[in-house]
């Protein structure tokens, strides 16, 4: 099979050559461009979320032994949850060879972060259909490196620790506002306010309000605590 040179240099930043490419095509293809002889990345991706779970269960299982259930079960969601996806798809920069159709590309598809996060884990499973659970378990705990060593700080839920942190202080829980919502329907963008009684504040914009508002409490918290 032919493979093209933009294909064939995402496979060199992956560090992963497939033997049989045709899997990669499909995890690289979205359903907006999908046709019967030419199947979407779904199946893949709902594979290669459960290596991506049993790899990253088993790392901090083996990294902190004396780790509760409920220790352990924050950070795990931290480093498979769509976000840690995406960001590790933009790292190897998978959106420039995803595959969409017209009105994904006309909206930015190649960077939002659901197709990313979908499209990563789509690539994991054709990682572990192309050589088999080892090569794949290796492979995402080279991509995932650091954020496993700093998932304690990254498993924090931010709004969360901004409103025990308050509520330490005598201080209502914090508010969160709505300043701007901007874009189409599907694909909006929000910058929300993570605000406190005693009149501090910040702000974080994201393609999602809850991302949005994590981001904005974790800027609050973050301000706060070095005060």
């Amino acid at each position: 099979m032919k493979i093209s040179g933009d294909i064939q240099a995402f496979m060199g930043r992956l560090g992963h050559e497939f033997s049989r490419p045709e899997l990669l095509l499909r995890a690289l293809t979205h359903s907006s461009i999908s046709t019967p002889s030419r199947p979407d990345n779904q199946r893949l991706e709902f594979l290669g979320d459960r290596v991506l779970g049993l790899t990253m269960a088993e790392a901090l299982f083996s990294a902190d032994k004396s780790a509760s259930e409920g220790q352990l079960a924050p950070r795990f969601n931290a480093l498979v949850r769509k976000e840690a996806c995406a960001d590790v798809a933009r790292q190897i920069d998978l959106g420039a060879v995803l595959k969409l159709g017209r009105s994904e590309m006309m909206t930015g598809g190649r960077r939002k972060e659901a197709l990313l996060g979908d499209a990563m884990e789509a690539v994991i499973a054709a990682v572990y259909l192309d050589a088999g659970f080892e090569t794949a378990r290796a492979l995402i705990l080279r991509l995932w490196g650091r954020r496993i060593d700093a998932v304690e700080e990254d498993a924090r839920d931010a709004k969360t620790s901004l409103q025990e942190w308050a509520q330490a202080r005598g201080l209502p829980p914090p508010k969160y506002v709505t300043i701007t919502r901007e874009g189409p329907d599907h694909a909006p963008v929000f910058t929300i306010e993570a605000q406190l009684a005693s009149g501090e504040a910040e702000r974080a914009t994201a393609g999602a309000k809850r991302q949005a508002e994590q981001a904005a409490a974790k800027a609050l918290l973050s301000r706060m605590e070095g005060s």
